[in-house]
């Protein structure tokens, strides 16, 4: 089963890009994990702050959950929102899997929260969907951490974000991989908390030096991360070189 995890920045870098990479990859891929996913624009938001730069609709794929939807036609959509009912995390699952749960759970502040100073930051939530896989329950978690716009570091508030989605884990029946944009380097504390409950971190085993495309220019390289649980099997991972987000996606391949 393959799983691709990507956070499309909104759409920024092309829409027809975006799309034909996902109609590339739609007869191999099981499941999409995205973040940064518009199902519809905030004409209200227009011009305040997000992410430390003003918001622009017109610049932005605003409708991509509708987009997207169509270049999958053999896969469902799950859409969770943390900001309003336009804004947030989606994953695609094909239609040949059974899915036995999907819901979503807040780990940073309430749902309806956003800081007045920068819309970024604002509550997160993780998404989940288990599905059967040879007869038995798999769980894949999507997440989209914390912006406070003071770089990628540890804070009280980070770590207890770590520990809420470690709450979470500890409740599942069979096992999981936790994958997404964790907007942390990778030598933090909220990072090797997953690793000290006994998950895999995949970007720390295969050394991998940048989760971010030509596109993005600060120091910071890492962002994105895969985590399995101890039952999982790995066939592949891999940072993949499409540029169509200064995120790279990234492929997780289980037996």
């Amino acid at each position: 089963m393959q799983v691709i995890s990507l956070n499309i920045w909104g759409g920024r870098a092309g829409k027809e890009k975006l799309l034909g990479f996902f109609e590339t990859r739609a007869n191999t891929t099981d499941i999409f994990c995205l973040q940064e996913i518009w199902s519809a624009p905030y004409e209200h938001l227009e011009g305040k702050l997000a992410g430390g730069v003003p918001l622009v609709n017109e610049k932005i794929m605003v409708r991509a959950l509708h987009d997207i939807s169509a270049v999958l036609p053999n896969h469902t959509a799950f859409f969770r929102p943390h900001v309003g009912d336009n804004y947030g995390l989606l994953i695609f699952i094909k239609k040949k899997h059974t899915v036995i749960e999907e819901g979503d759970v807040f780990v940073y502040r309430e749902r309806g929260y956003i800081s007045s100073d920068d819309i970024g930051n604002h509550a997160r939530n993780i998404q989940y969907a288990t599905i059967m896989l040879n007869s038995r329950p798999v769980t894949v978690i999507n997440f989209h951490g914390l912006w406070n716009g003071k770089g990628k570091t540890d804070t009280e508030d980070r770590i207890k974000q770590s520990k809420n989605i470690i709450a979470f884990t500890k409740k599942l029946a069979g096992e999981y991989i936790l994958c997404g944009d964790f907007n942390l380097l990778l030598d933090t504390e909220s990072i090797k908390l997953f690793e000290e409950e006994g998950m895999r971190n995949l970007i720390r085993e295969h050394k991998v030096l940048s989760t971010r495309t030509s596109l993005y220019t600060k120091p910071e390289k890492h962002a994105d991360y895969a985590f399995v649980s101890k039952g999982i099997q790995v066939k592949e991972f891999a940072v993949l070189p499409h540029e169509v987000s200064d995120h790279a996606p990234l492929l997780i391949e289980i037996q």
